[in-house]
């Protein structure tokens, strides 16, 4: 039997293709115009006849991480001949298996590119613009700076690094508040350096927190890096075989630039193309990693537009997979548990305060049964701060007359972020359950009492934070807490307290200031005295600056004690005899 031998070319058998084996081009390659490749002939000579009694090699098995992907590439080969585009159907969209996730894609393809001001390069723009999302432009119309489109070792661009580290530094500090493995300022960085996606999503962040702080950065960098994550992110969301994880990721952290950019009320879209992804992920309260890490910063930023618009939580907490069991905690180290569990306890409470309209007129929905759901989530909140570890605690409380800044509210001291986070999520419930009791009300006295209390309590770890990773959570409880303050130094301090925020954040937060005002009637008396001082931007005074002035007064008080003895002493003593 003669022995079978090959001339084909390397070339057609790359691309698994069938050589005609014409010398020195084949057919193939001179109507795609590539290089034909010639190696050594091949001859198959007949296999071993012990081969078949020799042992099968060892395979190692599957782990939990194991992937496998099957990209077909035969439209895209067939796209380059003539005419060979014409031989497939028209793809189909698939939308029985991921509609969400779909819907999601299309959400981003008709509203992810709102309109900003071409400032340039010379980084003269305003900080404080407002996107429009009611107009748009194609991004060819516009000046994009270069966006990474391929994996790299480390950055090398200063521009790229200066935009990396002020997302790293100022705005995923707040992401990770919930997070003990920290992924988003990290972890999930290093893992960007190989994904584009994640890393233009990355850069959006951080020169869109540059753009809002300092006015010598515009929009359009921000844009750029933003459109090139999200022109990535719709190529894979296309793709039936896509990484889900990293799609995820993205769009989570898409979703954060796009509340960096926008009003509230247009963040719950955002959130619900992000909350899609995360459930094709079949991410949930018992995921670890960075599914954890997405799936608690999804949540947390839901339920703080739904504290704002009186909304139900559109992810049921009871679907979540939280394990509610609480027990006293006798070891620290466990603060983020506890903390997702008040987040669930909010959520709730969130959804019992939307219901109040939708069952005022169900006569099926009787008193004592919200009474009963009231005083169930009232024992919810009261045992999770009863079995919260002591690390979740104050390690320090000074009343207003003992403080050193001279605050109107007292000083709250918490040590870690995730239990400063906690306990303004645990007060602001406090709050809401005051508000809503549905048989005394907000004026009972006794209600009355307990808002006051625990709104004071929010107003005193807010006033006294230097974590601006707790901002967030800070900006949506202070504005529940402030609408109940009556004294008119108090209401300054808040105004002056948020305004602080967002001269750090940059985030268009005026609107809270407004609403604040018209609560406590200050329409008529400011149009009246424009220039108030609460209009003056707070600079929180450090710790050196408030030493010093406590030694100046200690100083001169000694001096006055010192005065006045001497004065005494004088007045005791008999006067002298005038030898004339």
């Amino acid at each position: 039997k003669s022995t079978r031998v090959r001339t084909g070319c390397l070339t057609c058998r790359d691309r698994h293709l069938k050589c005609d084996e014409a010398f020195p081009e084949c057919q193939n390659c001179k109507k795609s115009n590539r290089e034909c490749r010639r190696g050594l002939r091949v001859n198959f000579q007949e296999a071993d006849k012990n081969m078949a009694t020799w042992p099968a090699p060892y395979i190692l098995p599957p782990g939990p991480d194991y992937q496998v992907s099957f990209q077909d590439e035969s439209r895209e080969i067939a796209s380059e001949y003539k005419g060979g585009a014409e031989k497939y159907p028209t793809p189909l969209q698939k939308t029985t298996s991921l509609p969400e996730a779909y819907e999601y894609q299309n959400h981003y393809h008709y509203q992810h590119r709102p309109s900003y001001p071409n400032v340039g390069s010379d980084h003269s723009g305003q900080s404080g613009f407002a996107p429009n999302l009611s107009h748009s432009r194609h991004p060819s119309q516009m000046h994009h700076p270069p966006t990474p489109n391929s994996s790299t070792d480390y950055l090398q661009d200063r521009e790229v690094v200066l935009f990396m580290q002020v997302y790293v530094e100022e705005v995923a500090i707040w992401m990770d508040s919930m997070d003990p493995k920290k992924h988003f300022s990290r972890l999930l960085p290093f893992h960007a350096l190989q994904e584009p996606m994640l890393l233009n999503s990355f850069l959006a962040c951080g020169a869109r927190h540059l753009a809002l702080v300092n006015p010598r950065y515009s929009d359009d960098k921000a844009l750029g890096y933003y459109d090139s994550a999200t022109k990535h992110l719709l190529e894979a969301l296309q793709d039936p075989y896509r990484d889900t994880v990293t799609c995820a990721t993205a769009a989570v952290i898409l979703n954060v630039y796009e509340i960096m950019c926008e009003r509230a009320l247009q963040r719950m879209n955002h959130i619900a193309g992000a909350r899609a992804l995360i459930k094709e992920c079949g991410w949930n309260a018992r995921a670890t990693g960075v599914g954890a890490a997405c799936f608690w910063l999804n949540i947390g930023m839901e339920i703080l537009s739904c504290l704002h618009f009186n909304w139900q939580v559109a992810w049921h907490p009871d679907e979540w997979g939280l394990d509610m069991e609480m027990a006293p905690e006798q070891e620290p180290g466990h603060e983020e548990s506890w903390t997702h569990r008040i987040l669930y306890i909010v959520a709730k409470t969130c959804n019992f305060r939307a219901s109040v309209t939708q069952n005022a007129n169900n006569h099926h929905a009787t008193q004592q049964h919200r009474l009963a759901e009231w005083e169930s989530l009232k024992d919810l909140a009261d045992r999770w701060n009863e079995y919260i570890p002591r690390t979740m605690h104050p390690v320090a409380y000074l009343h207003p007359g003992q403080t050193i800044s001279g605050s109107a509210f007292p000083e709250v001291w918490l040590i870690k972020r995730t239990s400063i986070v906690a306990r303004l999520f645990y007060h602001t419930c406090m709050c809401l359950l005051a508000q809503i009791h549905p048989i005394d009300g907000p004026k009972d006295p006794k209600m009355h009492a307990m808002r006051q209390e625990h709104s004071i309590l929010i107003c005193g770890i807010s006033a006294h934070v230097k974590d601006r990773g707790v901002a967030s959570v800070a900006l949506r409880s202070l504005h529940i807490a402030a609408e109940c303050l009556t004294e008119r130094r108090a209401q300054e301090e808040v105004l002056q307290i948020i305004d602080k925020i967002q001269q750090e954040t940059g985030w268009r937060v005026e609107f809270i200031n407004k609403e604040l005002q018209e609560k406590w009637g200050w329409g008529e008396q400011q149009t009246q005295n424009p220039q108030h001082p609460y209009q003056e931007v707070y600079v929180a005074p450090s710790m050196n600056q408030l030493i010093q002035q406590a030694q100046a007064q200690l100083h001169t008080g000694q001096t006055a004690q010192q005065q006045q003895q001497q004065q005494s002493q004088q007045v005791q003593q008999p006067p002298q005899p005038h030898n004339g």
